[in-house]
């Protein structure tokens, strides 16, 4: 599959970031990095797009840094890739997963990880998710625990909170996958979604290579979601730190302050809009007050997408109801996100009981729509919105998880 452009945005050690979807018809999460440097066609973006990959692939592996408060689903050890009890031990090969649990691009390869843990798992294979955050509240390992819970995570996971890991690997890319061999050498590595064939191929490879002996069962024939193609709306960010130039309410954003908006209407693609008092902080956009009608101070976006979804957190730890609507109505049933419920007068709803990516919309098919929300609660705290022009995979095990899958070297 051709990869899609990548793209770029700050983080706590170089401020060049990225986060990419490399598998069409997802568009960037970023702005569009190949179309300012004037570049067009799927073999030149590949081109260009392996230039802008540090090396990976036949170099050594660094070594993985965490201490045993660091790391989730190993009974309170921690793994080494090296040494006697290493995961590369006795033929062993490691996928290495850096990831964000506020990512969508991350999160819609979580099906293919499982569906290899579950089946070279026990030949020999080690998934280690690396959970790099984005935001600060991501930093938090309850939060990545809970995180690595309900998206069906057996494997071993590193909470990477201050970018140790990231910056061993050289990494740039969310999400990204670098294999390594039993040998310790990077054998292959792939960034973005997409991918999937090659990467069970090379997985099966390395595999073999450490033990000619193995019996591999078939391949998963696990492949992407087909989706519409088209323009599609851009990663919007609610924080005046990226957000400012995204935010189409007149007046802009008040950094630190709070600021009173009248949404003017006639809303644009690309732009997000605020009715009411919001807060305007460096990460997200905080409801500031509360109200009696949840649709008194909204957030609007007019979009072009088969799939919306949201950052959001309880700044205050009180859980509290966002209620949405859609064209001017309440959402239609079969237009609902993962996360949606309903009142029984039909009213639209996500609870939001914790700081993660709400699916809010899954609409029937690809195409514009205006999308409203809102809120009586002051906790309401909002980070971004990603769109997707593909249906996700199913995000649950392909069969019972069980206990944590060993991780204590091959």
């Amino acid at each position: 599959m051709p990869a899609s452009d990548p793209v770029r945005h700050p983080d706590p050690t170089d401020n060049r970031l990225n986060r990419l979807s490399a598998a069409p018809p997802m568009t960037p999460r970023r702005r569009f990095l190949l179309g300012a440097l004037g570049l067009a066609g799927a073999g030149v973006a590949m081109a260009a797009f392996r230039d802008l990959r540090p090396s990976g692939s036949g170099s050594m592996a660094p070594e993985l840094i965490g201490g045993s408060n660091d790391w989730i689903n190993t009974e309170g050890k921690a793994l080494r890739l090296r040494g006697a009890n290493g995961l590369l031990a006795n033929g062993g090969v490691v996928l290495v997963d850096f990831w964000d649990y506020t990512c969508v691009n991350c999160v819609r390869t979580m099906p293919h990880l499982r569906a290899w843990n579950e089946r070279y798992g026990p030949l020999g294979l080690t998934i280690v998710g690396i959970h790099t955050p984005e935001f600060e509240f991501a930093q938090k390992r309850e939060n990545v625990a809970a995180a690595a819970r309900r998206l069906h995570l057996t494997y071993p996971i590193l909470n990477d909170a201050k970018y140790a890991n990231w910056s061993a690997f050289q990494n740039r890319y969310w999400p990204r996958k670098y294999l390594i061999g039993s040998d310790g050498k990077i054998v292959y590595d792939h960034a973005g979604e997409g991918g999937y064939p090659e990467t069970e191929e090379k997985i099966r490879a390395a595999l073999l290579k450490a033990n000619p002996k193995r019996t591999l069962p078939r391949a998963t024939g696990l492949l992407s979601a087909e989706g519409a193609t088209g323009p599609l709306t851009p990663e919007l960010y609610a924080g005046n730190s990226r957000g400012t130039s995204q935010f189409g309410s007149p007046g802009g954003m008040k950094e630190g302050q709070v600021a009173t908006y009248d949404d003017p209407g006639g809303h644009q693609d690309g732009y997000f809009y605020a009715k009411g008092q919001w807060k305007s902080l460096p990460e997200s956009l905080r409801h500031a007050r509360s109200t009696t009608d949840p649709m008194e101070d909204t957030i609007a976006l007019r979009y072009r997408a088969l799939e919306v979804n949201a950052v959001i957190r309880p700044e205050t730890g009180a859980p509290f109801d966002l209620y949405l609507t859609q064209d001017g109505a309440p959402l239609d049933k079969a237009d609902y996100g993962a996360d949606v419920k309903a009142t029984s007068d039909g009213q639209t709803f996500v609870h939001v009981d914790a700081p993660r990516m709400y699916q809010l919309v899954s609409n029937r098919r690809f195409g514009q729509h205006e999308l409203k929300m809102g809120t009586t609660s002051p906790g309401m705290g909002l980070y971004s919105f990603a769109f997707s022009a593909s249906r996700s995979l199913d995000n649950k095990p392909t069969a019972a998880t069980g206990k944590p899958t060993p991780a204590t070297g091959k």
